[in-house]
């Protein structure tokens, strides 16, 4: 039996990866899967007559033994102190990057309104959120632990209280983890799996929260592989699911179980409201429309979602400590070139130094004696510290030096820009803090070096304590949707098209289709008219973009790639981009972005 499922899931895996999953390319590959399918190569695509029958059976096989596993969350009272009592979940389920969402309810059982701190504690770092209690109030709130914490301990602390304490590990997990809207019951229900057998690997983990009191920020979604909404739509408020559709058009993968009736009055970027599987921004929405009358049913689908594409943008990390180089993690090279060892100079240097120290100084014991010598070596090396400390100085400055890339998708009609973000910074001065709407994600790499110390969740994100540490590189990832009124406008002009930047930054070239052609824009200074001319062929400004950058956006970048449709354009652009870390005093030493959108045709 188990050689018949790895042969399916073989099968499966060839179709797949031949079949055109985004993100994936063609070739030979090296996958690994659910326990049912063993690693396996693929060197040749599956013959299109039997494709369809062989993803069916490879599904049946591959489900066979594999089901879920529940993360059981336990609930722990803190001891009472005084009027205030609180509970936190946990064992939850940590996500593969950003941040863990950890749900603690307060009880203010006095009759006075009552502050209340809530802190997690671990290797040094401290998440906190402020709460204002009323008297007599029960809240549930959210803490969010970057996803490389998986231990700590939480803190209450209040005003004429005691500080109470309790310490708390988390799951971690290593294969598809999914966060779910609703009950085990709904679950089960709508995906058709079930608990998997001890030391059985299943094809997901999942991790259950009520709709009610889900969380309302972005960066509570953004690290886990896939949200599914397993409840009718009327039991989840509408400010959850503001937040979940800002989480599809960021790169997320959200499954509905049961779709709202209309479901572009909540996700209104859809194409076709009834199609099963729509693109959707940067990530995509499924609902469960047609797999529930299908064999094995709709948990398969969850699995390949989970499995469809990567992370929208992977910030490098540095390499271990064993391996001190030039290079980052997996072999990437960084983006700023001022955070590079200028070595070529320094070699330069000290040459200079050892013929002034070498021959120099033979030449000078011989003309004036050893005296001499004793006297000018010192002088030398002084001076040249010095000159090395003045050119320090006058070059690189006490400034934060960066370099921004993103990608960016306009929506014209709700004011809004969608944002996925790499920014690669050098600090010659630490740079302590930066403030987050709750509507960004700040993404650490997965191994982060020396991250900050202190996160304040109680209005968005603030980081308060070594955003970046002095003379290191870092790079940070940024996902973000933040009201915008940037637009290109364009009217018909004799000979070509008229346009106007009004995206506020430099416009450095693209492309626009209008009347069913393609025209090139010109360069533009922000708020400036030019002439766009013809153009021949499709739009290249994806095969412009920074090479090494675009290693860092794998899920991304398919979503500007695709053919414009009439009225669109892909616009490439300089300056600081559209992040929440755009208002930071930098400079900028290197800067690509790409905007697709909707032109806004201007009136005679």
């Amino acid at each position: 039996m188990a050689s018949r499922a790895a042969l399916a899931g073989a099968v499966l895996l060839g179709t797949l990866l031949w079949t055109g999953l985004p993100g994936v390319p063609g070739g030979t590959v090296a996958f690994a899967t659910s326990p049912a399918m063993e690693a396996v190569e693929v060197a040749a695509p599956a013959p299109a007559a039997t494709a369809a029958v062989a993803v069916e059976e490879a599904r049946e096989k591959a489900t066979e033994g594999s089901g879920y596993r529940e993360v059981t969350e336990s609930a722990e009272t803190f001891p009472d102190h005084g009027d205030l009592k609180a509970t936190l979940r946990a064992v939850t389920l940590v996500p593969n990057r950003g941040y863990t969402p950890l749900q603690v309810t307060v009880h203010n059982t006095g009759g006075q309104p009552r502050p209340v701190r809530l802190s997690i504690h671990s290797q040094g770092r401290v998440v906190e959120r402020s709460l204002q209690l009323a008297p007599r109030e029960r809240t549930v709130t959210w803490l969010l632990l970057p996803a490389d914490l998986q231990s700590g301990t939480l803190q209450m602390d209040s005003p004429g209280m005691d500080t109470a304490a309790h310490g708390f590990y988390l799951d971690g997990y290593r294969g598809a983890r999914v966060m779910v809207l609703g009950d085990v019951k709904a679950f089960e229900k709508a995906t058709g799996l079930s608990r998997t057998a001890e030391n059985t690997e299943p094809l997901v983990a999942t991790r259950f929260v009520e709709p009610r009191i889900a969380p309302r920020e972005l960066a509570a979604y953004a690290g886990y592989d896939a949200v599914l909404v397993a409840v009718p739509p009327d039991q989840v408020p509408d400010d959850v699911w503001a937040v979940l559709e800002t989480f599809a058009v960021s790169g997320g993968r959200l499954v509905l179980d049961q779709p709202p009736a209309n479901p572009r009055l909540r996700f209104p970027l859809l194409q076709d409201p009834r199609a099963e599987l729509s693109p959707y921004g940067f990530g995509f929405v499924r609902q469960f429309r047609d797999c529930r009358t299908q064999t094995p049913g709709c948990g398969i689908h969850l699995w390949e979602d989970t499995e469809r594409s990567p992370a929208v943008v992977v910030p490098a990390g540095p390499p271990p400590r064993w391996e001190r180089n030039d290079l980052l993690s997996d072999g990437r090279l960084p983006l700023l070139a001022s955070a590079r060892a200028p070595v070529g100079r320094f070699l330069l240097l000290i040459f200079l130094f050892s013929l002034a120290v070498g021959p120099g100084g033979w030449m000078l014991a011989r003309r004036k004696g050893p005296l001499a010598v004793l006297i000018a070596v010192p002088t030398l090396a002084a001076l040249t510290c010095l000159g090395l400390v003045a050119w320090s100085v006058l070059v690189d400055g006490f400034s934060v030096h960066a370099a921004r890339y993103s990608l960016t998708l306009l929506d014209r009609e709700r004011s809004r820009a969608v944002t996925v973000g790499l920014n690669a910074w050098y600090a010659n001065l630490a740079e302590d803090g930066v403030r987050m709407p709750a509507s960004s994600v700040l993404l650490a790499s997965t191994a982060p070096e020396d991250p900050p110390r202190l996160l304040d969740w109680t209005n968005g994100l603030a980081v308060k304590n070594s955003f970046l540490p002095s003379r290191s590189y870092r790079e940070w990832g940024e996902v973000a949707v933040i009201p915008s009124r940037a637009r290109l406008t364009a009217r018909k002009a004799d000979g070509g098209v008229q346009v106007q930047n009004a995206l506020g930054a430099p416009l450095q070239g693209g492309t626009l289709k209008l009347d069913g052609k393609l025209w090139t824009l010109p360069e533009l200074a922000d708020g400036a008219e030019g002439l766009a001319t013809p153009r021949d062929g499709e739009d290249d400004s994806l095969a412009v973009f920074h090479d090494e950058a675009r290693r860092r956006f794998p899920g991304a970048v398919t979503a500007l790639g695709d053919a414009l449709a009439e009225g669109t354009f892909v616009a490439r652009l300089g300056g600081r981009g559209f992040t929440p870390t755009a208002v930071m005093d930098v400079e900028l030493e290197a800067a690509q972005h790409l905007v697709r959108g909707q032109v806004e045709e201007a009136r005679r």
